[in-house]
């Protein structure tokens, strides 16, 4: 990026004006550095006041922090040419990224462009994804949006492009730098970075989430297996609806896998999320409709199911805050249907003073029994939280927590689910008893008694 820049600031001059974001004051220095061995040998002259390079064309580009969205509303009425974004996916949310588009405007006809590298993993993965990677995985092909002037009628086209960038294209590092990698104690990282596979997550909170294990075909929930929803409320953010069957007896799938006694299948979801003309999501973009409106669409979807036994909503639906709770003007809707309404669910996220934690539970389950069998399971047609689930990644302040920054309202909602049927994996039956001491009798002579769960 800084090199492009360069190259088009001795074509434009002094109507060429960047600006090159991160998210931290410390993660620029080393942009900063790197800027002064291109730019300083060209005659560029730097301004330790401002953080910009003046060229001897008059050419500009300065360097900034970006963290969050007020920080972005200090730009508006700013004219830039060139918007430069370095590690992408280290912004949870693109609203702040986005605003600065507002900003590309030149009154002189140079080329405005918005830049971004980026890699797999952190906590904007999600949405970044969803943008660049997924409509074209293999990248190099021009996607484009329509936007349409409401004032004139015009229409404008905006293009878009993936550019993958592997390390095998890179060849200046060398073999000591692959051994480096491999050596990070990371499968994930060496796969994202050496195949630029944007579907292995580095640091994941679900590390043990396997699409072949926990994703099914759809298949006929039997009528006995008893069924139950979860919901988490949304607005400008996305809602997430759950419907869950409890498998009965132990049940085999037609790929062979089998589902245990007690385990969840997630075989619907009902997911708000905005997309745009082409039916691509926008990642984290809640749909705005009334509780009324959920409320009513949940009716609708049930209306030929068996009934359910339960309905578990996020507590902060039944707050009051100046008018009716949001649970109540959504199981008004239900009730009206001869439905179940929904009540509070257990919003425990991490374990504390004796009681279980929502994100243990769904760990748990998704490791599954003693045979390896998963307790937890979902249609292959609940794409959202097989795209939001295993995207997931530590809370970089409390790590046993997921950051909450990024899209996570499927996953709260599963959380919701399992806490409302807590799993306790069962203890081997030859665990022997605790001594008076708190410690478990082995016999060192017996070595089948030394496993590990």
């Amino acid at each position: 990026m800084l090199g492009k820049f360069a190259i088009k600031a001795a074509r434009y001059g002094e109507h060429c004006v960047g600006v090159f974001f991160r998210r931290t004051r410390e993660d620029l220095k080393e942009a900063i550095e790197r800027s002064r061995q291109i730019y300083g040998p060209i005659g560029a002259v730097w301004s330790e006041q401002k953080k910009w390079w003046t060229f001897p064309n008059k050419a500009r580009l300065k360097f900034e922090y970006l963290d969050k969205d007020a920080d972005a509303d200090n730009y508006q009425g700013h004219n830039y040419t060139d918007v430069f974004f370095e590690e992408l996916t280290h912004w949870a949310d693109p609203t702040p990224v986005n605003k600065l588009r507002a900003t590309l405007r030149s009154a002189t006809g140079v080329p405005c462009q918005f830049h971004a590298t980026g890699n797999p993993g952190g906590p904007g993965h999600q949405w970044v994804k969803a943008r660049y990677i997924s409509p074209a995985p293999h990248g190099w092909q021009i996607m484009w949006e329509d936007f349409t002037n409401p004032f004139t009628g015009e229409v404008v086209r905006k293009n878009r492009v993936f550019i993958p960038s592997k390390l095998s294209d890179n060849r200046y590092l060398g073999s000591g730098y692959v051994a480096n990698l491999y050596q990070s104690g990371s499968k994930e990282l060496v796969k994202a970075w050496l195949a630029g596979d944007w579907d292995v997550i580095e640091g994941a909170f679900f590390d043990c989430w396997d699409a072949a294990k926990h994703v099914v075909r759809p298949f006929e929930i039997p009528e006995d297996w008893a069924r139950f929803r979860s919901g988490d409320w949304g607005s400008s953010k996305p809602f997430s609806i759950g419907w869950w069957a409890v498998v009965g007896d132990k049940y085999q799938l037609e790929s062979g896998l089998w589902l245990p006694r007690g385990c969840i299948v997630r075989y619907r979801e009902w997911y708000g999320v905005q997309k745009n003309d082409r039916g691509e999501i926008k990642p984290n973009v809640g749909l705005k409709l009334h509780a009324d409106a959920v409320g009513r669409g949940i009716a609708e979807r049930e209306a030929k199911d068996p009934k359910l036994v339960s309905g578990v909503l996020d507590p902060a639906a039944f707050s009051e805050d100046g008018g009716p709770p949001i649970s109540e003007r959504i199981n008004a809707e239900l009730i009206k249907a001869k439905l179940v309404p929904f009540r509070h669910a257990d919003n425990k996220r991490v374990p504390g003073r004796g009681a279980m934690g929502g994100w243990d539970q769904v760990r748990g389950r998704l490791e599954g029994d003693d045979d390896g069998l998963p307790m937890l399971v979902t249609f292959s047609t609940c794409v959202d939280l097989i795209r939001t689930l295993p995207a997931l990644q530590h809370d970089p302040l409390k790590p046993e927590d997921v950051d909450s920054d990024m899209e996570d309202h499927a996953p709260d909602e599963t959380r919701y689910a399992c806490m409302s049927r807590p799993w306790i994996r069962k203890k081997p039956e030859n665990e022997k008893p605790k001594n008076a001491s708190g410690y478990k009798r082995t016999d060192v002579s017996n070595t089948d008694s030394f496993k590990v769960y």
